[in-house]
């Protein structure tokens, strides 16, 4: 899932494949024109993305809170790299960051936000942390998530 034209359009330039939209009524115009400007000429994968529009209020009821900030959109995951295959593309002078037990999605996004602003050539997050492609995480990672490689990889924790 994601979440806020910026989010969404930088799922769809790293080639996820987009289900749906949803967008709030109020925001339909506004959302969908700054969509089109981050998409820049790229707006034609958007053309066949079903487009649901709710008001405020039905919004609200649906999940019983507030659960959008006025767009969403869900997305078919990536197939992702063994560790192995992502390692020898990034090759020995690779920067890689490793979320080890990460397990609050804020920190997730936070983590990956990070990683971009440092150049880092790909994550590796530990099979107990955190999905980096959870809502929030994605939010708060600016979307980056969608943009910097990562895995999991699967840690067998045995303290002696």
């Amino acid at each position: 899932m994601a979440e806020s034209p910026k989010v969404i359009s930088r799922a769809l330039l790293a080639g996820y494949e987009p289900v749906s939209m949803l967008i709030e009524k109020k925001e339909l115009e506004q959302n969908l024109g700054e969509l089109q400007h981050e998409m820049g000429d790229r707006t034609a994968i958007l053309q066949s993305v079903p487009v649901y529009v709710a008001d405020t209020e039905t919004l609200h009821h649906l999940p019983g809170y507030s659960l959008i900030r006025g767009m969403l959109c869900a997305f078919r995951r990536k197939k992702l790299k063994p560790v192995e295959k992502m390692l020898d593309k990034i090759g020995v002078t690779g920067r890689i960051a490793v979320l080890e037990s990460v397990v609050n999605p804020t920190n997730v996004g936070a983590i990956f936000r990070s990683a971009a602003a440092m150049g880092m050539d790909a994550v590796i997050v530990t099979s107990d942390s955190s999905d980096p492609l959870y809502r929030r995480a994605a939010r708060v990672s600016m979307g980056t998530v969608f943009q910097i490689p990562w895995t999991y990889i699967n840690i067998d924790y045995q303290y002696r």
